[in-house]
Parts: C-alpha cells; sequence; structure tokens
C-alpha cells in the first residue's frame, strides 16, 4: 500500500484522471494515452504560440478538485475547457507551485516552471466570462501551471501521479 501522506498529512499521490489535446485552441478533448515530449503532448497544439506552448509551457496541468469546486460555485468548467492537457485528482494542489516537480506514470517527470496567467479563450467556462477566477495573483491556489519535461515519456488514463514538493 501506498502511504499518500507526505510531510505535515499533505497528499502527494494522486492518479491522472485526464489527458486532454487539441489542433489548436480549447476545449481539448480527452484522449486515452499520450506521448509527452520536451514541447508537450503530441497531437496538441496551440493557436497562440507567443502566450502558449515552448519548453517553459510545454504541459498545462489542472486539478480535477479545483475544477468541482468552481461547478459547485456555478461555472460551467470542465475537463479541458480550461486548456489544460493533463487532469489530475488526489494531490494537494497547494504543493503544486513553481519549482515542484510532477511525475505522471512511470516514464514522465514535469517540473512546475510557472502559474498560467488566464486570457479570454477560456471564458467559456467561467460565468460571467469571469475568467480570471483562475488567476494566482487574484485567487491563490486556483491557478493551473504550466510544466517543462524533464524525462519524457508514455503517459495513460489512469496512472499514478506523484508531486515532489519544491525545496526551499
Amino acid at each position: 500500500m501506498i502511504d499518500r501522506k507526505g510531510e505535515l498529512g499533505h497528499n502527494r499521490i494522486g492518479v491522472l484522471v485526464s489527458i486532454n489535446v487539441s489542433g489548436g485552441g480549447v476545449p481539448k478533448g480527452r484522449v486515452a494515452d499520450a506521448k509527452v515530449s520536451r514541447l508537450g503532448l503530441l497531437g496538441d497544439s496551440q493557436n497562440d504560440k507567443k502566450n502558449h506552448g515552448g519548453p517553459e509551457m510545454a504541459v498545462c496541468v489542472y486539478s480535477i478538485e479545483r475544477i468541482h469546486a468552481l461547478q459547485q460555485e456555478g461555472h460551467p468548467i470542465d475537463v479541458g475547457t480550461a486548456g489544460e492537457n493533463v487532469t489530475v485528482e488526489g494531490i494537494d494542489w497547494d504543493l503544486v507551485v513553481p519549482g515542484a516537480r510532477i511525475r505522471l506514470g512511470d516514464e514522465v517527470l514535469l517540473e512546475v516552471a510557472s502559474f498560467t496567467s488566464p486570457c479570454k479563450t477560456i471564458k467559456g467556462s467561467f460565468t460571467d466570462g469571469e475568467f480570471v477566477r483562475i488567476s494566482q495573483k487574484l485567487h491563490p491556489g486556483w491557478s493551473r501551471v504550466y510544466a517543462r519535461v524533464l524525462s519524457e515519456g508514455e503517459i495513460r488514463f489512469g496512472d499514478h501521479v506523484e508531486v515532489i514538493p519544491a525545496t526551499d
């Protein structure tokens, strides 16, 4: 049995509940598996290459618990509608900050590079188009994150996810 708790009782082990890709823009649709390269998920593309994608924004990660909480607030957000490539469950989202690492399955290792800056392309996921609801500056702890890929490989629906907290 895996110990799901890290120091101070924070959940560090979870599950990959959705892998999301699109040919450009949102929503991103679910796929069962994907190859993760240094530039992101194969089969995924962004319409705005200036502000999305590249090695420092290769993979966008978000929490299903945050999505569910936003739905409870009345927002029409769903998996992939905010543009995340990987949706995770069961980890303490407060540990997912720049410098933290995220292991997906047995092969892929990510390092959180930054919090995302939400843009108007995801406004349909929010009541009254209030996409800033997931702005780290305005609502700390609710942002998606961008991650760089440290180890490439395959990921699959249901893979384990592990957060390795950032060191001070």
